[in-house]
């Protein structure tokens, strides 16, 4: 389905397929820099290939789900998740919850940076503290508290907070430790770190990063001496690639590549249920006269997706429905809910709440999910249908969308958006989401304007409960409470997935897309 096309204009598929094709075409010339002269890799070089530009090895604004694999591979953080969402150590020896609001830490005994500096207790303060204040930080909204750091001695801390915090360890594995004389709060591009590679050279502009092995690595040493890691949007160019041997792996592909993919020899696809939630979120920044602004509104426009057909007949079973309003597979998930289509139902509730010929203008960022450009069209046609004024607004990767989505930019009213835990856990994802306070706002950093002081009290109580039992009770009844008010007109959570050639040995691929790169190996 497709919007209208005005005379002698390409549709807006035709100049998708267009932009694809002549990425593919590119796609060779552009990875010449980490191939061998026959155009395939190196034997000692593993080359990826993201679909979204890769701005920063630091995470304090930038953590898409394969960003993850890269940055973990330089900087570490203190604890980790593991394949399947458990909490590991990796810098602390231990983490232990010794009072209800207290959490003590052991550091390993000899962990130094690349340069051959020692991790101190002051650089996890200042990292702590440099997420904190960064402006408009992507990991931030997750905290309900910031933990103070008390210094017992040169190995061992205390992470200390005013409410208990029985979540600290899961949300750590997104600090990423960097030394407190180079840190700072806002995204940093240079800069060392503890993992097993360092970064021998980049063009943060193209996306690219040329990793080698770290010699002073204080873990398990990896195999690979060397990793390149190329963004190539175009996703026809990734599979082109990965086909031709120029690229051995890759990720984020629609179920037309999968299929495309599966089965041709020298190719394998690794899939498992994911923690992230693609929804189409309101914007609730609009005013009170808005229609918008009226549950019921939000409600009435929610059947007229057709979210089975998108499910099963543009994406093709590579994602899973949601009942509720987080990820289905996160710890605590909750089905308080579903999505119905019922267009009949959705042009007889506007009717009766007297909205017609409603405008609506969708944005999204080009890749932001696998078949983003089909499913959108779908949806232009199924709200034009129960007599929604539709204009579609794409960005292109790097692009503005941030200035748009915290109200600074143009005017929008549902955003496609992806959201991940990234801790494995429903709560972590209900406090970024749906905590917002007028306090918050002012900075412009509630999610996308969502404040609902009952939602934010009940997430609150959630995450300070260290009773299991009460926790998942108070986690239920938020998700009810943030059901109600119709957030989001649709929802589905991706599916993890990586295609890879079969030279690639060892990745176990998480249910957050992504992996460990000292795990992997090259075959011939």
């Amino acid at each position: 389905m497709t919007p209208p096309k005005h005379p002698g204009a390409l549709s807006r598929r035709s100049l998708l397929k267009l932009g694809m094709l002549a990425s593919a075409a590119g796609a060779t010339g552009g990875l010449a820099g980490c191939a061998t002269p026959t155009g395939l890799p190196g034997p000692g070089t593993l080359n990826l290939a993201l679909n979204r530009s890769l701005v920063s090895l630091d995470n304090k604004l930038n953590q898409f789900d394969a960003a993850v694999t890269v940055q973990r591979a330089v900087r570490q953080s203190l604890t980790r998740l593991t394949p399947d969402l458990k909490v590991q150590p990796v810098l602390a020896e231990s983490i232990t919850l010794t009072a209800p609001t207290e959490w003590t830490v052991q550091l390993r005994e000899g962990i130094r940076y690349s340069d051959g500096s020692a991790v101190q207790v002051d650089d996890v303060k200042v990292a702590l503290e440099s997420y904190r204040d960064t402006d408009g930080g992507f990991l931030a909204t997750f905290f309900p508290e910031w933990p103070r750091v008390q210094k017992v001695d040169e190995r061992t801390f205390r992470l200390v907070t005013d409410q208990p915090l029985p979540i600290l360890d899961y949300l750590l594995t997104n600090i990423l430790i960097t030394p407190a004389r180079a840190n700072r709060p806002e995204e940093l591009q240079t800069g060392v770190g503890t993992g097993p590679y360092t970064v021998l050279n980049s063009d943060r502009g193209a996306g690219t990063y040329r990793l080698q092995a770290n010699p002073n690595y204080w873990g398990t040493k990896p195999t690979i001496e060397q990793v390149d890691v190329r963004f190539l949007p175009s996703e026809s160019g990734r599979v082109v690639s990965l086909r031709s041997g120029e690229i051995d792996v890759i990720d984020s592909i629609t179920p037309d590549s999968v299929e495309q993919l599966r089965g041709l020899k020298g190719v394998r696809i690794e899939t498992r249920p994911g923690t992230r939630l693609t929804h189409f979120f309101y914007n609730f920044r609009k005013p009170e006269s808005s229609p918008l602004a009226d549950v019921r509104v939000r409600e009435a426009l929610s059947y007229a997706i057709d979210g089975d057909s998108l499910i099963n007949d543009v994406l093709q079973g590579a994602v899973v429905p949601v009942q509720g309003v987080v990820a289905p597979d996160l710890t605590g998930a909750a089905a308080v809910g579903e999505y119905r289509y019922d267009p009949a139902r959705a042009r007889q509730l506007l009717s009766d709440l007297g909205v017609r010929d409603l405008p609506m203008t969708i944005i999204w960022e080009s890749g932001e999910f696998a078949g983003d450009s089909q499913v959108m069209e779908a949806v232009y046609e199924m709200l034009r249908a129960v007599g929604v004024r539709v204009k579609l607004q794409q960005f292109e990767p790097g692009g503005d969308i941030s200035t748009w989505r915290q109200g600074k930019g143009g005017d929008w009213d549902l955003l496609a958006n992806g959201y991940a835990s990234p801790t494995g856990l429903a709560v972590t994802m209900l406090q970024g989401m749906f905590t917002g306070t007028p306090e918050k706002e002012k900075t412009r950093d509630t999610y996308h304007g969502y404040i609902v002081p009952e939602v934010t009290k009940l997430i609150g109580q959630a995450s300070s409960e260290v009773d299991e039992q009460q926790r998942e009770e108070l986690l239920v009844q938020a998700q009810e409470a943030v059901w109600k008010t119709w957030p989001a007109m649709w929802a589905f959570a991706p599916k993890a997935v990586v295609a890879r050639r079969d030279r690639v040995g060892g990745m176990t691929l998480g249910a957050n897309n992504s992996y460990d790169l000292t795990t992997v190996r090259l075959g011939a």
